[in-house]
């Protein structure tokens, strides 16, 4: 049975990927900072038949990523897959940066995956599949980023994706011997609260049950030869 750790599944992507892996078979852990309030992951734990199951993780916050090792134990884990994210702060742009803002964007966007990967090390050895995921954006690339003309260009977003896509590709080439593959993949651009107005608009847009649909392949085809390469949710490589 396929054991998978999705942080931020009470909404957006993360909850369709919950959605999905369960109706797959899968046993999924879905993390998300408030489970009390976490309505629709609540109800997919009470129509999944005891394949889901909710965890408190906020992963701005050490303690609560030890917290979440610490209910786990030795757990076996077959796929973790790094999902939660923010936009960061109004104010990042040319004109103008939110200093704190974005140092907190970076903690939550590219070290909290880590820090995580880290805690968890141990479950996803003792997995069959072994594969640690990290969802990014195409915004993470530095040589195609630019503006959409539909929104200002997020100064600390963007960062932020770029180093947690440094991260991933350092694990990918030191736990390689450990057999973890290391997936990161961009989502596309989904219709959901994260991608706001423009996104729904948007002709090349997508829904959220199309992303996590395209991602799950991905994360199926992921191989040693793969592993720690960035990748659309098509499957084509995004440049660095």
């Amino acid at each position: 049975m396929t054991a998978v750790l999705i942080t931020g599944a009470n909404r957006g992507i993360g909850l369709e990927l919950a959605r999905q892996y369960a109706a797959n078979k899968a046993d999924v852990i879905g993390c998300c900072r408030a489970p009390e309030t976490a309505e629709a992951l609540k109800e997919l734990v009470s129509s999944s038949g005891g394949r889901v199951q909710i965890m408190r993780l906020d992963v701005a916050e050490e303690a609560s990523i030890a917290s979440l090792k610490d209910m786990l134990g030795d757990q076996p884990i077959d796929i973790i897959i790094n999902n939660a994210g923010i936009v960061g702060p109004e104010n990042q742009s040319a004109d103008g940066i939110d200093a704190e803002g974005w140092m907190i964007t970076l903690r939550v966007n590219a070290l909290a995956p880590i820090l995580i990967a880290l805690a968890l090390r141990d479950n996803l050895k003792h997995g069959s599949e072994k594969k640690l995921v990290a969802i990014s954006s195409g915004l993470g690339s530095t040589s195609t980023t630019t503006s959409s003309g539909l929104a200002p260009i997020r100064y600390a977003y963007c960062a932020s994706k770029a180093a947690l896509n440094n991260g991933m590709h350092a694990l990918s080439r030191d736990w390689a011997t450990d057999g973890i593959l290391v997936g990161i993949l961009a989502p596309g651009y989904v219709r959901t609260d994260m991608g706001g107005a423009a996104a729904a608009s948007h002709p090349s847009s997508i829904s959220p049950e199309e992303s996590a649909s395209a991602l799950i392949r991905r994360i199926a085809e992921l191989t040693p030869a793969t592993t720690g390469t960035f990748q659309n949710h098509r499957g084509e490589t995004i440049a660095w």
